[in-house]
């Protein structure tokens, strides 16, 4: 199951992580898991390019681990708002079918 913590405080997201593998099919056939790496590094890439946000991004064997250095600014606030978006249909239609789960997305509040 892949999972994936958005981590917030208040209204503001201070960074997320992204953790196994969907197993929804064979690999190089499992749509869930192709959808979430696709939103993820799009996500991480865009705000990199387009946010000229400072980030601390750990990628290795199958986690990605993205921290906000700072207070997040209005474009990674909408980029982070889509990833979330798509990541809410991707749980809602591939979460759990059949008793067997391949997904599941969490918002932790920080204190």
């Amino acid at each position: 199951m892949t999972t994936v913590v958005i981590f917030k405080s208040k209204d503001s997201y201070k960074g997320f992580t992204c953790t196994g593998h969907a197993e929804f099919a064979e690999a190089g056939k499992d749509i869930v898991c192709a959808s979430i790496s696709v939103l993820v590094i799009n996500t991480l890439n865009a705000i990199e390019q387009f946010a000229n946000e400072k980030t601390d991004v750990v990628a290795k064997d199958g986690v990605i681990e993205c921290r906000f250095l700072n207070d997040i600014n209005d474009k990674t606030k909408l980029l982070m708002d889509t990833m979330l978006l798509g990541l809410k249909d991707i749980e809602k239609n591939y979460g759990k079918q059949n008793k067997k789960s391949f997904f599941r997305l969490t918002i932790e509040e920080l204190g």
